[in-house]
């Protein structure tokens, strides 16, 4: 028990460490600004929630699609939300659900990363798909087609998950590096080591999805460093 609480209190101390500042932001219409996205507030499974759907005339992959959070920059620190993703019944048959996080987004929305997950993916039996469950791309020069090509599998990874089911998100941002966990698991899922906006990188966040996603998004944290 003594074991216990002294773990406890060790995590405490990390939390609230001095630099480390907890901010509980409202997902509301009014906090949110729509960057090529519709948004509207939604209950999902008697929870109150954010919905964000690309918008159609966007027909790129990996482009500024994402409600962005107002008056709130962010450098480095964790990110951390509730997502969950179901495919559009006018969704295109390459969709997989496409959810998650844009940080470190520039005044015009012209630069930004992402990690965003692929649940889809992660419910088949074809293991290449199955590795593509995860995803970080840097907007513009560096989508996921410019990672396959350069460094095919360092930037994705397969993590369970599944559509319709809340998944928690956690992003940890030092330096040039991100390492992303799922639903509070020890060890990360995707570890990016090469940010490409560089040291120094500052900006705001947005709740990302792309085509064919019914993105619902809840209890966003974020801990600025």
């Amino acid at each position: 028990m003594k074991m216990i609480n002294i773990f406890k209190c060790a995590v405490l101390m990390v939390l609230f460490s001095p630099g480390l500042f907890a901010q509980k932001i409202k997902l509301t219409d009014t906090n949110l600004k729509p960057v090529g996205v519709c948004l509207s507030q939604s209950k999902v499974k008697g929870n109150r929630t954010i919905r964000v759907v690309k918008d159609s005339t966007i027909v790129l992959d990996d482009e500024a699609t994402y409600a962005r959070i107002n008056n709130l920059e962010f450098a480095q620190g964790v990110i951390e939300v509730k997502v969950l993703s179901k495919i559009l019944k006018s969704a295109p048959s390459h969709a997989r659900g496409f959810i998650g996080i844009a940080f470190q987004i520039n005044e015009d929305n012209s630069k930004f990363e992402a990690i965003y997950l692929r649940p889809a993916n992660a419910m088949v039996e074809d293991q290449l798909r199955r590795n593509r469950s995860t995803q970080y791309f840097a907007y513009p020069d560096f989508k996921f087609t410019d990672s396959r090509k350069i460094a095919p599998g360092l930037y994705e990874s397969y993590e369970h998950m599944e559509l319709n089911k809340w998944i928690t998100i956690k992003i940890v941002v030092k330096g040039q590096q991100a390492k992303l966990f799922i639903d509070g698991r020890k060890h990360p899922t995707l570890v990016v080591n090469d940010l490409k906006m560089g040291l120094g990188a500052k900006g705001g966040i947005g709740l990302f999805v792309d085509i064919g996603t019914e993105g619902f998004f809840k209890d966003l944290v974020i801990y600025n460093q």
